[in-house]
Order: structure tokens, then C-alpha cells, then sequence
């Protein structure tokens, strides 16, 4: 199966907010802040209802090595302890503290020492950093890998999905930080190489991490063609290294570490100042938005907050989406918080938010041909729908990493990506039945 082809499909840019700076809301009347904000175990709350807690104080403690901490984005009291449901459905333990507006800053906030590279992986863990793309895996994980194994890093500046314009902000206001942390990893991976990747739509952002790039040795900027998703994994490593990550296999069994240029931002912000990661930049826009704008907010604002600064609804959306409109997903409600991973917010309307009706596949390929990674998703569908998981398997449906090229090139408007979704459970049951057979 080969990756060798540039597969994708051209979207709608709709970067509107790409040339306004982002602003600051005004600190909302509470946040509630999830203990998972990450891939991995769910971090444990370490302070108690009625507890007055101060900005970049811990409240959640990492639950295991694939974890992260998780801290206050305000001053003020904590007023409950309970389960909320996320985005994805599941029970969360949530902190939900009361704002005095006041955002004192805890007194232990310090830059932290580096004397080794276990400094700088301890310290990226102590930040709370994730990956700020969307990922949200615990880059302290990421970084503590073999550095004997890593001889480049590649950095994720692509932001292929529509609307989406937070990155773009970071490499035009913070390319300073984008340098400065990557030299950081540099030294700390021992890597000779870094490629970051952007897409040839973001010119200023080309030119700001040239200029930003031009003293650090080894550094580079490839600017990348403007096709959905530029910026997946797999897709990213091969256009600017040529490289390809099989099946099953990590960056890492290439030689790269692959890292989002916020996230490469932030971790060089926590290296200067300590202050671990409490607030985000998110974009926030969509057709029932009344001004796009990105908007710089403390992690746990409650969405409503972030679309009245906005100006409020022109018309009632549809649908709300956290990401993209071909990855993100749907909020649960207006009350919905803010998170780490999030980079943008989308109230979508009508038009844009009402599925069109499916009928029957015509078999004409146009989901084959623009997949990303040549898979066959009418013959996935046909075996889905069979319950031959053995032909699934062979078909390599786990490759799939759920970018909806299928389902927008569609014809038939087929539910494309949650029939791959299914088909990956069933393979993942038969997978598991056949080594429980085999012990």
C-alpha cells in the first residue's frame, strides 16, 4: 500500500480570522476544568471544595507516565467536584471553580531548571503541555523517547482544516517562540534536522518562520501544497521528509518526532516564565457567528462565554463544533469548557449544518482517489457490511485516520468515515478473539 501519491481534497479555506491578532475575553465568572484534557489516564483532583486556589496552581495531578497535570486557570474558590460529560460522550471528573476576577498568580510559579535532558522532558511534563493541535497526547511522552532513535523533528504548521487560524496567529504573533522552542528540542533530542511544515495558502506565515529560523542551524521551512489534511500524521512526515509510517508504526520507527507548532510555542513560554499551560488560543467562527475572531481564553470558559464576546449568533446554529468541520465534533451544549485541545469553536447554520440525504453508492471511486492513504473505503464498506473482518484487515482499515476526504467527495453522501469507524471496531474484536484462541 503506498502513500506516494498527493491524495486529498481541496477545500473552502475560509481562514477569515487569519489577519486579526487575537483578543482577550474578559475572565468569565467560572471555568470547569476537566481532569482529561489528554490522550492517556485521567489526572486525580488534588484540592477540595471551597478551597481558594490562584492561577497556575495544581489541581490535578498526572494519573500515570501517559498522563498530564492539569492546573487553575483562575483565582477563585473551588465550588465543585463532579462529573460532566464530555464532547466524546464519557463521565469526567471536572474542578469547577467560582472567578474573583482577580487572577492572583501562585506564589511556586518559577522557571524551571535545566541542567539535562531529563530536566527538560520532567519540565515539559510539569507544564501540563499537550498536543495543542488537537491530538492532545502528553508531549512529555512524546519527548522522553530514544534519542538515539530521532535524527529530525518535524513541526506541524500546516492547519489544513477550514476556519481554523490559531496556528497561523502563533507562527505571525509568537514566531519568536516557535524558534526559540525549537532549538530547545534541538538540544534536548539531539536532533540535526527540523522541517516545519506549511501550507503554500500562508504565506506571512512562511515568511514570519523564515525570518524567525534564520539563525538556527539545521532549521527549515517547507512550504507544503494547500490539500486536506496536509496536516495528518502520516501524510506530514512523507511531504517533507519522505518517509513512510506503515501500519501500526509510531513517527518514531522513522526517526521523527512530530510536534505542533503551538505546542512547540508553548513549551519554550513555560521554559522562560513557569507558568504552565492555563489558557489557550482558540478560533472561534462559523456561519452563525456574528464576528470570527481568534480569542486568547482561560481553559475551562464555558463556550458561551467565547461565542458572546463574539458578538453572539446571526442565527441560530445548527450545529457547535470543537475543530474542524471535517474532524471536529459536536458539543454536547453552550456549557461545554473550553479544553486544552481545543483550537478552534464553530457555530454552524443551516446550510452548513443539515446532512444532505444519502442514497445508494454508484461505485465510482471518487472515495478511493482522493483517500490520503489509497485505501478502498467502498470495498471497507462491502466487507463492514459482510462481517468479514479477515477482509478488512487485508483492506488495512486501522490506516484510516478518520479525515472524512471519503465522505466529502462522496456523490451518494455515504456516512463514509463512521462506517470505517465501525469497521475498526470489528477488527479490533476479531484481532483481540484470535489472540485470546492463540494463548
Amino acid at each position: 500500500m503506498s502513500l506516494f501519491r498527493l491524495h486529498g481534497v481541496h477545500l473552502k479555506h475560509r481562514k477569515n480570522t487569519a489577519e486579526m491578532a487575537p483578543k482577550r475575553i474578559p475572565i468569565p465568572e467560572y471555568v470547569a476544568i476537566p481532569m482529561v484534557m489528554h490522550i492517556g489516564a485521567p489526572a486525580n483532583p488534588t484540592v477540595k471544595v471551597g478551597e481558594y486556589v490562584k492561577v497556575g496552581q495544581l489541581i490535578g495531578e498526572a494519573g500515570g507516565f501517559v498522563s498530564s497535570p492539569v492546573y487553575s486557570s483562575v483565582s477563585g474558590t473551588v465550588k465543585k467536584i463532579e462529573d460532566t460529560q464530555s464532547v466524546g460522550g464519557a463521565m469526567i471528573k471536572t474542578v469547577i471553580i467560582e472567578s474573583d476576577g482577580k487572577q492572583e498568580i501562585c506564589e511556586t510559579i518559577a522557571p524551571p531548571k535545566l541542567e539535562s535532558r531529563e530536566d527538560f522532558v520532567e519540565a515539559v511534563k510539569r507544564s501540563g503541555i499537550v498536543g495543542l493541535g488537537g491530538a492532545g497526547f502528553p508531549t512529555s511522552v512524546k519527548l522522553a523517547a530514544d534519542v538515539s532513535k530521532i535524527d529530525a523533528i518535524v513541526v506541524n504548521g500546516a492547519e489544513c482544516e477550514p476556519y481554523i487560524t490559531s496556528d497561523t496567529r502563533t507562527m505571525i504573533d509568537d514566531a519568536a517562540l516557535v524558534a526559540e522552542g525549537i532549538s530547545l528540542l534541538m538540544k534536548y533530542l539531539e536532533a540535526e534536522r527540523v522541517v516545519v511544515g506549511i501550507e503554500k495558502n500562508k504565506p506571512e506565515c512562511i515568511r514570519s518562520m523564515r525570518e524567525a529560523l534564520a539563525e538556527v542551524g539545521g532549521a527549515e521551512v517547507k512550504a507544503l501544497p494547500s490539500i486536506y489534511p496536509q496536516g495528518g500524521e502520516k501524510v506530514l512526515v512523507y511531504h517533507t521528509l519522505g518517509r513512510v509510517i506503515a501500519e501500526g508504526e509510531l513517527p518514531l520507527s522513522q526517526g521523527v518526532v512530530v510536534i505542533n507548532c503551538t505546542t512547540v510555542a508553548a513549551i519554550a513560554k513555560y521554559i522562560k516564565t513557569g507558568m504552565p499551560l492555563v489558557e489557550k488560543c482558540v478560533t472561534v467562527d462559523g456561519s452563525s457567528v456574528k464576528e470570527p475572531m481568534n480569542v486568547i481564553a482561560p481553559i475551562g470558559t464555558p463556550i458561551k462565554a467565547l461565542f458572546d464576546f463574539c458578538g453572539g449568533f446571526s442565527e441560530e446554529p445548527r450545529k457547535i463544533l470543537f475543530g474542524g468541520p471535517m474532524m471536529g465534533v459536536a458539543a454536547v451544549s453552550l456549557d461545554a469548557p473550553l479544553t486544552k485541545q481545543n483550537n478552534a469553536v464553530l457555530a454552524l447554520g443551516e446550510k452548513e449544518a443539515v446532512l444532505p440525504k444519502s442514497t445508494a453508492c454508484i461505485r465510482c471511486g471518487r472515495c478511493v482517489s482522493k483517500c490520503p492513504l489509497s485505501l478502498s473505503p467502498c470495498d471497507i464498506a462491502a466487507a463492514y457490511k459482510a462481517g468479514d473482518a479477515e477482509k478488512l484487515e487485508k483492506l488495512k482499515v486501522n490506516l484510516c485516520m478518520e479525515c472524512g476526504c471519503c465522505s466529502y467527495a462522496c456523490p451518494a453522501k455515504k456516512n463514509i468515515v463512521q462506517t470505517n469507524k465501525l469497521a475498526k471496531i470489528m477488527l479490533r474484536d476479531y484481532q483481540a478473539s484470535k489472540k485470546e484462541e492463540n494463548k
